[in-house]
């Protein structure tokens, strides 16, 4: 799934290896949702949109749009 979670984590001079602290998920985790090879589950992706104050449809794109 496209998204925006590099940019947003790049704006804020974080690691990955510190936004994964922040959601409780692993450097690897979040490299993997980077590259988009693996799509969040629905309760990591409201994580993610509550750390970035922004909704989700602000950083993920819906691919049925």
């Amino acid at each position: 799934m496209k998204n925006k979670l590099k940019l947003l984590r790049v704006e804020r001079n974080w690691t990955q290896e510190q936004l994964g602290q922040a959601l409780g998920v692993s450097r690897q985790a979040v490299n993997a949702l980077e590259t988009e090879k693996h799509d969040p589950s629905l309760d990591l992706a409201y994580r993610i949109a509550a750390l970035f104050e922004r909704p989700v449809e602000d950083i993920f794109e819906n691919p049925h749009a």
